[in-house]
């Protein structure tokens, strides 16, 4: 995913201000990295967050930034609320419509990437104080005194000598009309009354006592049920004739959708339309895809990261430094496939009617759904997308083909129609984090420091499957990440991107994006090399660092953690390290391996340094949830095609890590006055390097192919 910055943005280009309709004060903030007008503006400017006090005091956020599970519907509003001056219950959180032109950034409304905090820790904040600043100098000026001698608390504005007091509700509809200040100077970290606090989340008592609606939940007069089977070899198609009749014999079935590639029973209810699906047994057409096999994806990968390559990042000279290394070391990676496994399934509700289309859905980028629909002859006029609470992402829902897939099914039905995916739907057709094959080459001196590093990545380039656009020298920069900016100085260092897409399998972003992928191959060939000089991990690392906040969390792990401290046989510590998301983390994890090579993690110590914490709850509870999902891929996580069909189905065959594998997850977080860094996928993109260094220090075995249960048996 593309990494946040900051160009220059003019004060009158950053905050506008004018007055709503009916009343009221709105604020329209420009991201970083914004470019297109947001209609109703002022001239020039160039906005995609909205900020609205009514007369009656209500204060709305309107935010591109979805809410899936990793607290933004908290940690956004904290920002606003903290200059603002108000209490975060002030605050209301609203969806904001698919409109990239307006709520994107760089003409992009998803929601990824850890970037949400990141992209809007400045200007809400800067909206924030703007607002009051303008609403202290409108009450300033109707009480006739000096603005210096009036502050804002508690949603109010207050005249210290006279105890006057007018709500900012009172106040908002004439503030609209007043100048817009010079940019207001912010808080430091000691005035923060909100930031940085224990503070529960919003969202937590709907979705405990089932209140909250999610796509899923979506119930509309009318509404009908259809259920869904697709072609299991991409490209195949269904065999006709179909069983129409016998599917609209079971009593409820309303209507069989025939789209060449997918059909589509549907119902009054759920379990009427899964009865009309089975009885009418789609059967089907492989097609061209039908004769990929695992092994097949596998060798073209092993081959490919023999090529040249493009050159992600080469610097100094490691040919000549390799041929001269006193020692060469080389190692090859696999990680396999993955699938989402979101616990909502994929499922999206559409009425199309009267030239229009009107969508019910969870979806992480709502533009992107937009823009796939005008395939179908939809124009963005004729959509109205309701974005719901997701029960997770992790990049699952930046895709839309579930949205294009309803929407050619809504337009046979009356009436609105929700599709909702099996689980076994849901697993076998994903769009998955792809496999990948990396060849690593290091050349040591007599002491095993590195001299020459190479890499090689091969696999699905991620970026411009997603974009459709061509990646710039041919390189994926999500592919790369993390290889290629390596935290270690290598003088003479060469890493290349092979494209290797696998036939038949469509790929796409899966949580921790690049970083998941490049943190797993460099932190364990970096294993490698201090055990091939006979040094302790901690220490070898320590040697090649240079940056001090990485050290920092390096050594408070390896303190938390009793790194060195003995342990019984067959069982081992090890260690990884991350820069990512513009955060700094350390994970430690303690494992114990069976005679009979089951691997169990006992313990896994995370130290993090993000930056200014916005709520220290919510990281906490991102780190926790980010390694159970890493463990989940490390220890299980594989899907496998045969005969060009996804092998696994249900969580029996792709298992995720049970609360009764779970391990002791500990958590410190390091305070900072730097700006903010991601944390939703840190702890996921960590943990996989960690678990097989530990692996080879409880029982000598070297992990290079994931998951585990595969690699350790190899």
């Amino acid at each position: 995913m593309k990494q946040p910055h900051s160009p220059g943005v003019s004060r009158r280009r950053f905050v506008q201000v004018s007055a709503l309709v009916g009343g009221g004060l709105l604020l329209g903030v420009a991201l970083p990295g914004s470019r297109a007008r947001a209609a109703g503006a002022a001239a020039g400017a160039v906005l995609n967050a909205y900020v609205r006090i009514k007369p009656d005091g209500v204060i709305t956020l309107v935010m591109c930034k979805v809410e899936m599970g990793q607290g933004t519907y908290t940690s956004l509003p904290m920002l606003i609320a903290e200059e603002l001056e108000v209490g975060l219950d002030a605050i209301q959180v609203e969806a904001a419509p698919p409109d990239p032109a307006v709520y994107g950034f760089d003409g992009d409304q998803s929601t990824g990437g850890s970037t949400s905090i990141r992209q809007c820790w400045l200007p809400l904040r800067q909206a924030g104080a703007t607002a009051r600043m303008m609403l202290i100098a409108t009450a300033a000026q109707t009480w006739g005194v000096p603005a210096d001698q009036c502050h804002a608390e508690s949603g109010a504005v207050i005249h210290q000598a006279s105890g006057r007091r007018l709500g900012y509700g009172a106040l908002a509809t004439r503030a609209a009309h007043a100048p817009v200040p010079p940019a207001p100077k912010l808080k430091s970290a000691a005035e923060f009354k909100l930031i940085g606090r224990n503070t529960p989340r919003r969202d937590s008592p709907a979705k405990v006592n089932g209140s909250a609606t999610f796509g899923i939940d979506i119930i509309l007069p009318g509404l009908r049920i259809a259920a869904l089977a697709i072609s299991p070899v991409q490209g195949g198609t269904v065999v006709r004739p179909l069983r129409t009749a016998a599917a609209l014999a079971v009593r409820g079935v309303q209507q069989v959708v025939d789209e060449g590639d997918l059909v589509a029973v549907v119902a009054d209810n759920t379990w009427t339309a899964l009865k009309g699906l089975a009885a009418l047994d789609a059967q089907w057409h492989d097609g061209p895809n039908g004769q990929v096999q695992q092994a097949m994806l596998v060798a073209q990968l092993d081959a490919a990261t023999r090529e040249p390559g493009a050159i992600a990042q080469k610097t100094g000279d490691p040919g000549t430094a390799m041929a001269q290394a006193a020692a060469r070391i080389e190692a090859l990676y696999h990680q396999p496939l993955l699938a989402h496994a979101t616990m909502e399934p994929m499922n999206c509700t559409v009425h199309w009617h009267d030239d229009k289309c009107e969508i019910w859905v969870g979806n992480q980028a709502p533009d992107r759904a937009v823009e796939k629909l005008a395939a179908l002859g939809l124009k963005p006029s004729q959509i109205q997308l309701h974005n719901q609470l997701i029960g997770g992402g992790f990049g699952r829902r930046l895709e839309v083909d579930g949205i294009v897939i309803a929407a050619r099914i809504a337009r046979q039905v009356q009436g609105p129609v929700k599709v909702v995916w099996s689980r076994e739907q849901d697993i076998q057709h994903d769009m998955y984090r792809p496999c990948y094959a990396d060849r690593l080459r290091a050349g040591v001196d007599a002491n095993g420091v590195p001299v020459a590093w190479f890499h090689t990545i091969a696999g699905s380039a991620v970026s411009e499957v997603y974009s459709g656009q061509p990646n710039k020298n041919g390189v994926d920069d999500d592919a790369v990440e993390a290889a290629a900016n390596t935290i270690y100085q290598f003088s003479n260092m060469q890493v290349s991107f092979v494209r290797c897409e696998p036939r038949g399998v469509p790929t796409s972003w899966w949580r921790g994006v690049g970083p998941t992928r490049s943190v797993f191959v460099v932190e364990s060939f970096i294993d490698e090399l201090a055990a091939a000089a006979k040094r302790d991990p901690v220490q070898y690392r320590r040697a090649l660092l240079k940056e001090p906040r990485m050290l920092a969390v390096l050594d408070a792990a390896a303190a938390r953690a009793d790194w060195g401290k003995p342990l019984p046989a067959r069982h081992g510590r090890g260690v990884s390290l991350q820069y990512a998301f513009g955060s700094y983390l350390t994970q430690i994890v303690e494992v114990s391996v069976s005679q009979d090579l089951q691997v169990r993690v006992d313990r896994v110590v995370c130290v993090l340094d993000c930056g200014q914490m916005i709520n220290p709850d919510t990281l906490h509870a991102q780190l926790e949830g980010g390694v159970v999902f890493g463990l989940s891929a490390v220890l299980h996580g594989e899907i496998t095609i045969a005969n060009g069909r996804v092998q696994q189905s249900n969580f029996n065959d792709y298992r995720v890590q049970r609360l009764s594998e779970s391990p002791r997850i500990e958590t410190h977080l390091i305070a900072s006055a730097e700006s903010p860094g991601g944390v939703g996928e840190t702890g996921t993109a960590c943990v996989a390097a960690a678990v097989c260094n530990a692996v080879y220090a409880a029982i000598g075995k070297r992990i290079r192919s994931l998951p585990i249960s595969r690699g350790i048996s190899a």
